[in-house]
Parts: structure tokens; sequence; C-alpha cells
């Protein structure tokens, strides 16, 4: 077995430690990443390996670090997210190193998961590129749903802000997906 094998592995090691199940059963965090791989693939056709292994850490271990770990409010909501950030790459570049991968590779898996050089860095947008897809196509719905007291306005805003930080490749394949009306309703609202 080779260092990406390994790593791999690991990866999905951690997220069968996931306590949250998806409704197959399998823990949450596999089945997110197995959405984000299969973005990336569609996304980048010839994604190597480190690519493919970094999808699988985009929310490596978030269980461990619940929104209610931080107070509410917008500002604590940045802060959470920023944390996860820093704690998902270091935890991404550990496993990695771990498991045989050259460190050089390691940090570099570890920028993109920690959205360093968002726009500009292509791994780190085809990451945030599936990570607003698997949103899209199969978290919306589920959010919209447990804040259904959020005005429409604010729905669209959200989806709005989502659509700013996909590229044009990744937009195409949004206005692409088979959405439910009433988020395809959203969706239309954000990007008109």
């Amino acid at each position: 077995m080779g260092a990406y094998d390994r790593a791999r592995a690991a990866i999905d090691a951690a997220h069968a430690a996931d306590p949250q199940r998806a409704a197959d059963g399998r823990p949450a965090e596999a089945v997110y990443a197995e959405r984000m791989e299969a973005w990336v693939r569609r996304l980048v056709p010839a994604a190597p390996p480190l690519l493919l292994l970094a999808a699988r850490c985009q929310h490596l271990e978030r269980w461990s670090v619940p929104r209610a770990s931080f107070p509410e409010g917008k500002a604590a909501y940045f802060a959470w997210r920023k944390s996860l950030y820093a704690r998902q790459a270091g935890r991404a570049r550990e496993l990695l190193v771990g498991a045989g991968v050259a460190e050089a590779e390691a940090r570099e898996a570890a920028a993109w998961v920690a959205k360093e050089g968002l726009k500009a860095n292509p791994g780190t947008q085809a990451l945030e590129d599936a990570a607003c897809l698997v949103f899209l196509e199969n978290e919306i719905g589920t959010f919209a749903a447990q804040h259904a007291g959020y005005p429409p306005e604010k729905f669209v805003d959200i989806v709005r802000k989502t659509w700013r930080k996909m590229s044009p490749a990744a937009q195409e394949f949004a206005r692409g997906l088979a959405l439910p009306p009433a988020i395809a309703a959203i969706v239309t609202a954000a990007i008109s």
C-alpha cells in the first residue's frame, strides 16, 4: 500500500468516528467526503491524488467542534468557521504525513483545506467549488428546514454569497442541478 492509499485509509478512519449518521446509517462525514471527492473529480477530471485526498478532508472531524461550542451571532459564527479551517487543515497535514506523504505535499493539501488563496489557488478553488456544489445539491433543503424562520431574502442572500465563491465552471454545474422547485426558485432569485 502506498502513501496515498494509507492516507486515504487514515482519513476514512477519522470519518468513521463521526457520531452523526447520514440517512443510510453511515457516518455523515464519510458521506460528505464521498460527495466532495465526486465533485472534485467532475470539476477537475485529471485531479491529482493529493487533491482528491484534500477533498476528503474538507470537513475532517468537524463534528468534534460543534457550532454550539461558540457563542451565538455572526462574529462568533465566522470565528467558529475560521477555527475549523485551521483545525481541519492541521489534522489533514498530520494524517498525510503520518501515512508517508511528503511534508511539502501535506502542507499544500492543508493550505487547500484551510481555504488559503481562494480564487487564486486552483486547489483551494476546486475544494470551495465542490463544497458549494455539495451544499446546493445535498444540504440546502435541510438547511432551509432547520432555519424555517428565516425570511426568503435571507436564503437568497446565502445562495448569492455561495454563488460568488464559485468559479464559472462550478456555477455552470450548479445551473444544471435538479433542485426541488422551492430551492430552485431561491437559486434563480440569487443569481438573477
